[in-house]
């Protein structure tokens, strides 16, 4: 029996999207270095590995985002519990538009999320710290 997929991710995504605040990449550069504004990369770290990184961006890997920003989790970070704006990123903007609204969900405020994500911040012109090179040998 094969399975029937009645939810497709994509759905999941615009049903996400209609429920949180959806930057611009433009918009969120200039978001970039405020006191008030963490940005929250989501992406494995296979990718920040292969292809850099947002300076001064909170790496927070996706299956660990639940539990890093519930106090009472023995895995919380500190940093979810600032008094501050989240702006969540991925590699494209789908698995942010997730993470953003499951924050939220779970009362983190103010959030939001990058379209576009890493991919369209660097195409934009964003600072991005690349990858060091790997010695040879």
């Amino acid at each position: 029996m094969s399975q029937k997929i009645t939810l497709p991710a994509r759905q999941l995504v615009a049903d996400a999207e209609r429920e949180i605040e959806t930057l611009s990449v433009e918009e969120a550069i200039k978001l970039h270095g405020r006191d008030d504004v963490v940005l929250v990369d989501i992406r494995d770290v296979r990718e920040l590995q292969r292809d850099g990184r947002v300076p001064g961006a909170f790496h927070c890997p996706r299956g660990m985002l639940e539990f890093w920003i519930d106090p009472e989790s023995s895995y919380h970070k500190p940093v979810f519990a600032e008094d501050k704006r989240f702006v969540f990123f991925c590699a494209g903007g789908l698995r942010s538009a997730l993470a953003a609204q499951t924050a939220h969900r779970m009362g983190l405020a103010p959030v939001a999320h990058i379209r576009g994500g890493f991919g369209g911040w660097k195409a934009s012109g964003g600072p991005v710290e690349l990858p060091s090179a790997k010695p040879k040998g």
